[in-house]
C-alpha cells in the first residue's frame, strides 16, 4: 500500500468518525428534555392559571351553594377537618394595636376584631377573592365589604369612609379595597374585621396575628363540619356598639387579653409534619354542649378554652359557634 493510498484510508476513517460523532449529538439533541420541560412548565402554568380564574369567579363553590348580598343568609354544607389555606395572605392593614376583641361584650356578641386606623387609611383584601357584598349600614357596619375567598372564608370590613371596589369585583390579595374611616355605629375611627365560615363568625385572632403582621400557621382547621340553610337576614340586626377602652401600654381591651397566639411566629417554608402539628383545632358548639364537656373531649381544660377563645366566666356558648380548642 503506497502512500497516497494510506492517506485516503486514514481520511476516510476520520470522516467516517465525525459522522457518527455528529449523528450522535444529533440523537442525544433530540432526545434532550429541555424543550419538552418548559413546553410542559408552560401548559401547567396556563392550566392552573385557567383554574385559579374559574375560583376566583365562583369562590368555594365546594361548600356555598348561594351567591347574595345578605350577610348571614348563607347555604351549604362544611365537612369534617376542613383546611382553611392561609397561604397568599396580605394584611388587610398595617396597623398592629386592637381596640377591642373578639367575644362577649356589653351583652352581645363582638364578631371581630376593631383595629386601629384613621380615616383615609387603605384597607387591601386579605385574600384573593370576590366581592360579595358593598353596601352601607347606618345602624352598624356603615360602609362594609364582604369578600368570599375560594379557602372557604369570608372577610368582612366595616367603618369604611369609602368603598374603591364593586359588588361582583374580582379582588387579589392586597389590592386596595377601601379607606379606613369612622361610620356607621362607630365612636372613633377604626377597622371592624370579621372573618366567616358559612355566615357563621370565627375569631379573626385564631387566623391572623396583627401584632405580628402574620397568619397563625399556614392552615386553620375546623374540626368538626357543619351546614347551614337560608335564614332570614330579619332576625339579626347587624348593629354593634364601638367604645373602645384600650390600656395606654398595650393597646389590649383589660377584660379580655387580645387572643392572638404569642410563641414566635412559624418561619417559612415549614414540612408537612411540622404544618399539621401545628394546625389549630376549632370545634362548632352543639346543642346541650358547655365548656366543661367540651374541655373533656378534647384534653384540655374550662380555663384554657377560656384563654384561647376570650371567654369570660359568665359567657353563654351559642349552637354553631365556632371556639379554638388548641
Amino acid at each position: 500500500m503506497n502512500y497516497s493510498t494510506i492517506k485516503k484510508t486514514i481520511g476516510i476513517a476520520a470522516l467516517s468518525l465525525l459522522s457518527v460523532s455528529t449523528f450522535a449529538q444529533d440523537i442525544i439533541a433530540r432526545q434532550a428534555p429541555s424543550d419538552k420541560r418548559l413546553k410542559d412548565i408552560h401548559n401547567v402554568k396556563l392550566n392552573n392559571t385557567a383554574a385559579f380564574s374559574a375560583d376566583l369567579s365562583n369562590p368555594a363553590a365546594n361548600i356555598y351553594m348561594d351567591w347574595t348580598d345578605n350577610l348571614r343568609s348563607c347555604t351549604g354544607s362544611v365537612p369534617a377537618n376542613y383546611k382553611i389555606d392561609l397561604r397568599g395572605f396580605h394584611m388587610p392593614t398595617p396597623s398592629r394595636k386592637i381596640n377591642s376583641v373578639y367575644g362577649p361584650r356589653w351583652g352581645r356578641q363582638h364578631e371581630g376584631l376593631d383595629i386601629k386606623v384613621y380615616i383615609g387609611d387603605t384597607i387591601r383584601a386579605a385574600f384573593d377573592g370576590k366581592v360579595r357584598i358593598c353596601k352601607y349600614n347606618g345602624g352598624g357596619y356603615g360602609y362594609y365589604i364582604v369578600i368570599r375567598h375560594p379557602n372557604g372564608l369570608e372577610t368582612l370590613y366595616g367603618h369604611l369612609s369609602k368603598q374603591i371596589v364593586k359588588k361582583d369585583q374580582i379582588v387579589r390579595a392586597g389590592e386596595p379595597i377601601g379607606l379606613g374611616g369612622n361610620t356607621g355605629k362607630s365612636s372613633g375611627s377604626h377597622l371592624h374585621f370579621e372573618t366567616r365560615v358559612l355566615g357563621q363568625p370565627i375569631n379573626p385572632a385564631l387566623l391572623f396575628d396583627f401584632v405580628n403582621q402574620d397568619v397563625t400557621g399556614d392552615y386553620y382547621v375546623l374540626q368538626n363540619g357543619f351546614s347551614k340553610g337560608n335564614v332570614a337576614a330579619a332576625t339579626r340586626n347587624a348593629t354593634h356598639s364601638e367604645t373602645p377602652k384600650v390600656t395606654a401600654s398595650t393597646g389590649y381591651t383589660p377584660a379580655a387579653p387580645y387572643a392572638a397566639p404569642k410563641q414566635p411566629t412559624i418561619s417559612k417554608p415549614q414540612t408537612k409534619a411540622e404544618t399539621e402539628s401545628k394546625e389549630p383545632v376549632s370545634y362548632s358548639v352543639k346543642t346541650g354542649d358547655t365548656l366543661f364537656s367540651i374541655a373533656q373531649k378534647h384534653g384540655t381544660t374550662v380555663e384554657k378554652l377560656r384563654q384561647l377563645n376570650g371567654l369570660r366566666a359568665n359567657s353563654i356558648l351559642k349552637t354553631g359557634q365556632v371556639i379554638r380548642c388548641s
